[in-house]
């Protein structure tokens, strides 16, 4: 079997739940979608990065492995791509006594299940309409895989959490029906976190917009959370 890797680095795990841990960060190439806020393009076309057997990938990953790494994060691309590769190299990670962590947008839950016996953190991240991960006829079948792969990860007790990402074209008609979906899903005492995270760069969301989604998420999930990727603040990788 073999895998094909864009790049592994140590830095600080800048989003989510697990955010300012240090992290080792296992970037697989390839993704077949593109949301128009994406900042990790140069890794989505198939052929981008380099190809290694699964043997010389968990060899980087343990010459890779820093002193008090917290937990190996597997991120793309989209990780799903190369479910099985992803399988076997978190595997390896597992008996390292690190956590794994899967960084994905979700899209296929046959996939995912693959992947999730060797993951401990899960980040389900809802893609709203407007991102363009898929044109409008094909946002109901994300949205399906989407609430599939929440309802597995809860179910194996796995460590969830969900993201959704908020631009300034974000509208808060559609993410109300995507609460109703969530929630009507999963309890709110299955998951760990709800992360409210605004895009850096491009449409980037006023301060008046990101509390109105918290007050919509607020009667669902109080704990919900507004966090910026932290790493872009201090210019880290």
């Amino acid at each position: 079997m073999k895998v094909r890797l864009f790049e592994i680095f140590t830095s600080l795990e800048g989003e989510g739940i697990l955010y300012g841990t240090k992290t080792l960060f296992v970037r697989l190439a390839g993704c077949p979608f593109k949301c128009f806020y994406c900042d990790t393009k140069d890794s989505l076309p198939m052929d981008s990065g380099q190809e290694y057997t699964i043997d010389e990938a968990c060899k980087l990953i343990e010459n890779n492995l820093e002193k008090n790494t917290y937990k190996v994060n597997f991120t793309g691309g989209d990780p799903l791509v190369q479910s099985e590769a992803v399988s076997e190299m978190a595997k390896f990670v597992k008996t390292k006594k690190i956590p794994t962590y899967l960084e994905s947008s979700c899209y296929d839950s046959k996939k995912f299940s693959q992947v999730l016996p060797h993951i401990d953190y899960i980040k389900i991240e809802f893609k709203t309409p407007e991102s363009k991960f898929v044109d409008p006829k094909h946002y109901s079948k994300l949205l399906e895989n989407e609430l599939q792969c929440l309802t597995l990860a809860v179910n194996s007790k796995k460590i969830t959490y969900i993201k959704i990402v908020i631009n300034s074209k974000t509208q808060l008609g559609p993410f109300k029906k995507l609460l109703e979906e969530i929630f009507t899903n999963v309890s709110k005492s299955k998951i760990a976190g709800f992360i409210i995270q605004p895009t850096y760069g491009i449409a980037e969301p006023s301060l008046k917009q990101l509390l109105s989604f918290y007050d919509v998420v607020y009667p669902y999930y109080n704990e919900a959370r507004i966090i910026p990727q932290l790493h872009k603040f201090i210019g880290a990788p």
